[in-house]
């Protein structure tokens, strides 16, 4: 049965690249639905054009209204790769959609640069911010990186050299698989390309100064990588934190009395597309948590300024939650504990007395395992160096049946 619904991609190359199963979705659409680009590719016929609205979610609505007609929505290559087709899926279903994908950007850069995919950080820009690009740096990285606009490249040149990443090799594709495609070659450091085509990619194969600035992705960054004003999870006990969190792709984690945000940051960089919602009563803090989670890579967290439990309103649904405050009241454990799916972790920190007591009741209700760590550093004491030992941390960890 013929999907009502058709998300067509398609290139620089127009008409001519499409498959003949693409091209009879076009011949046969009672409404098209794209940019002006794409819909200038196509010959006026006895379809209807619809152009993208603007605001752009005002288009869905706008495509609801046309069910059950034949409706052929154009977009950029492959439209499932940051593209349209996300959201329409979302929507809509494999039941009424159907995908005609187009050999898109990011293949395109890979065959002209000869770079295996699956090696490549595949990212955009485009409607997001530029500080996401500090999650993928790191020596010999290779990104391919769909720009917002002209400017992207002289932006991503700056934020590359920002950060010790200045010898990075930068590539610019315009406009690729048509008769304008065009190429710029140079390094972060030396761009002196002006504004290009709005159309392009940026490929950057990473080059790292010493010193350069990056962070690993594995749990338990140096504590300095953090602003904080001393509310933080030392490093050595967020290691073990996130090893009970336990992150995954696309898993979301409630980080409950968030501090300076370390513990969701950090899920967020472990695994592709994690969401992380921070709770923090205190406002200068939850501010904190956003510059320590742009400076990181994950500009997108959640921070939720409020006090739990009647801040754990209207949040998505946790798939591991993590109190790094608020034990000290029993509703908030109980509001996390309902929200949490079964097989959803659940793991707490205590220093106090009174949050081990709460710890071990918890161990006794409900299982899981308990630890105690003690952390000592080596500092100076006197002409020699000692041992300066660190508060004893009690961490709890339990998974919900």
């Amino acid at each position: 049965m013929t999907r009502w619904l058709a998300l067509v991609g398609i290139g620089e190359d127009g008409l001519a690249g499409l498959s003949p199963a693409a091209r009879a979705r076009i011949d046969d659409a009672e409404f098209l639905i794209g940019g002006k680009r794409h819909l200038a590719f196509v010959p006026r016929s006895a379809a209807e054009r619809i152009v993208w609205a603007k605001p752009f979610h005002e288009s869905f609505a706008q495509i609801e209204g046309l069910r059950g007609r034949r409706v052929t929505v154009l977009a950029s290559g492959e439209p499932l790769w940051f593209g349209v087709g996300a959201k329409l899926a979302g929507l809509f279903g494999p039941a009424e959609i159907e995908v005609h994908p187009h050999v898109g950007a990011f293949s395109l850069a890979a065959a002209r640069l000869c770079w295996p995919m699956e090696r490549c950080a595949l990212v955009s820009v485009h409607g997001r911010e530029l500080d996401t690009l500090a999650r993928h740096l790191h020596p010999r990285a290779k990104l391919l990186i769909l720009s917002a606009d002209g400017s992207s490249p002289g932006a991503i040149a700056a934020f590359l050299a920002a950060r010790g990443f200045g010898a990075s090799a930068m590539s610019v594709f315009e406009r690729m698989g048509g008769p304008a495609e065009r190429r710029l070659d140079g390094t972060a450091e030396a761009w002196t390309h002006g504004p290009v085509d709005e159309l392009n990619l940026v490929a950057v194969d990473c080059r790292a100064a010493p010193g350069a600035a990056w962070a690993t992705c594995a749990g338990g960054l140096p504590d300095e990588a953090f602003e904080h004003d001393g509310q933080l999870t030392k490093r050595e006990i967020r290691a073990l934190t996130l090893a009970h969190l336990a992150p995954f792709p696309g898993a979301v984690l409630w980080d409950i009395g968030a501090g300076n945000g370390s513990v969701g940051i950090e899920w967020m960089r472990a695994a592709p597309h994690a969401r992380a919602v921070a709770v923090e009563r205190d406002p200068e803090r939850a501010a904190r948590i956003a510059r320590n989670a742009r400076a990181l890579g994950v500009p997108e967290i959640a921070i939720v300024t409020g006090e739990a439990p009647g801040a754990l309103a209207d949040l998505p649904a946790p798939d591991a939650v993590f109190l790094g405050g608020g034990l000290s009241n029993p509703a908030t454990i109980a509001a996390c504990w309902a929200a949490l799916a079964p097989g959803g972790v659940f793991a707490a920190n205590a220093v106090t007395l009174e949050g081990e007591s709460v710890l071990a009741d918890l161990h006794k209700t409900w299982g899981g395992e308990t630890a105690r760590l003690s952390v000592g550093r080596a500092e100076k004491v006197g002409p020699y160096r000692g041992w300066r030992p660190s508060m004893q941390v009690t961490c709890y960890r339990t998974v919900k049946p």
